[in-house]
C-alpha cells in the first residue's frame, strides 16, 4: 500500500513509518522537514503534495500535541489541529484517497466520574483544555468529511501512549529524563508535578499497530478508542521508573509543574477496536518504561 504520513517525523510518526515499512508499505512523510516539507496549515501546499504523491492511504498525525502548553496559545493550537485537519481532508478528497486515518485524542472526553468508566466511543465529549477543544473540532471535521463527501475517513481517539523517542513535554519521559540526569550528576532528588492523576497508557508500538489495522479493517465513518483498558496512577509510573534507577531517587513536589486543569481519571474501552481488527496491547508497561528510560539515558548522555 502507498501511504502518506503527516507528522511522520514526530514521536508517533517515526514509529508508524517504521511499522508501515516493515509491513511492506511504501511510505512518504509530510512534515516540516519530511519527504514533503509542508506545514499542514498551508492548504494549497498540502493539496499539491497529495496530488503529487497520490497515496492510497493517509495517516494524519500532524498537529499540536502538548496539552499543558496549549493554554499559552489556544489560537495556534486551533489552527494546527482543526484547520490543519481540514486542509488534509480536503486534499485527500481532491486526490481521491481511499482511506484516511484521522487521529484525535482521548482528551476530548474531558472530566468524567468513575461511574462513567470505561469510556466508550459513545461517551460524551467535554473538552477542558484548548488542546482538547481543538481535537473535538478536528474529530467533527473528519466525521463531516465522511458524511458530507463520502471520504473514507476512520477516526481514532488514542489514550495516553508512551515509549522511546517521546518528548519531555509529557509526564513519563519527563520523569525518565530527570532520573537519567540525576544518575549522571549523582543527585538523589528530582522535581515532580502532581502524581495523583490516573491514565490509560499504551506503548506507542502497540498504538501504531492499531492504526495500520484500522486502515485495513476499520469501517469508514466510525471512531475507535485505542487504549489498554487499564488506568495507572502517575505515582505508579514514577515509582516504576525510580525502581529502575541506578541510585536512590527521592521525588520532590514542584508547584511550577502543575497544570491549570488536570483530568483526575481516564480509562478507555477498546472492545470496538478489538472486534474490528483483533488488536490487543502486547507490550507490558514495565517493558515500555524500561525502554523509555534506556532511551532517555542515551539522549541525556549525548547532551
Amino acid at each position: 500500500m502507498r501511504a502518506l504520513v503527516t507528522g511522520g517525523l514526530g514521536f508517533v510518526g517515526r514509529h508508524l513509518v517504521e511499522h508501515l515499512r516493515r509491513s511492506g508499505d511504501e511510505v512518504v512523510t509530510l512534515d516540516h522537514q519530511g519527504d514533503c516539507a509542508v506545514d499542514v496549515t498551508d492548504g494549497p501546499a498540502v493539496s499539491a503534495a497529495l496530488a503529487d504523491v497520490r497515496p492510497e492511504a493517509v495517516y494524519h498525525l500532524a498537529g499540536w500535541a502538548n496539552v499543558g502548553a496549549s493554554w499559552a496559545d489556544p489560537l495556534a493550537v486551533l489552527r494546527v489541529n482543526a484547520e490543519g485537519t481540514l486542509n488534509v481532508l480536503q486534499a485527500c478528497r481532491a486526490a481521491a484517497v481511499e482511506r484516511v486515518l484521522s487521529v484525535a485524542s482521548a482528551d476530548v472526553y474531558g472530566l468524567v466520574t468513575e461511574a462513567e468508566l470505561p469510556l466508550t466511543e459513545s461517551s460524551p465529549l467535554r473538552p477542558t483544555s484548548p488542546y482538547a477543544a481543538s481535537k473535538v473540532a478536528a474529530d467533527a471535521l473528519a466525521h463531516q468529511a465522511y458524511l458530507g463527501y463520502g471520504l473514507g475517513v476512520i477516526r481514532v481517539r488514542p489514550f495516553n501512549h508512551l515509549g522511546p523517542g517521546q518528548s519531555e513535554a509529557f509526564v513519563a519521559p519527563a520523569l525518565a529524563a530527570r532520573i537519567a540526569r540525576a544518575e549522571r550528576a549523582g543527585r538523589d532528588t528530582i522535581a515532580v508535578g502532581s502524581l495523583t492523576a490516573r491514565r490509560d497508557f499504551t506503548d506507542v508500538r502497540d498504538v501504531v499497530r492499531a492504526y495500520r489495522l484500522l486502515v485495513e479493517h476499520g469501517a469508514p465513518g466510525e471512531v475507535y478508542n485505542v487504549c489498554s483498558g487499564v488506568d495507572v496512577a502517575i505515582q505508579d509510573l514514577a515509582d516504576h521508573l525510580v525502581a529502575m534507577a541506578d541510585r536512590p531517587i527521592i521525588l520532590q513536589p514542584d508547584p511550577s509543574l502543575m497544570r491549570p486543569v488536570d483530568l483526575p481519571l481516564l480509562r478507555g474501552d477498546a472492545a470496538k477496536l478489538s472486534a474490528a481488527t483483533g488488536w490487543r496491547a502486547e507490550l507490558s508497561l514495565r517493558q515500555t518504561l524500561a525502554d523509555l528510560l534506556d532511551d532517555m539515558r542515551t539522549r541525556v548522555a549525548a547532551e
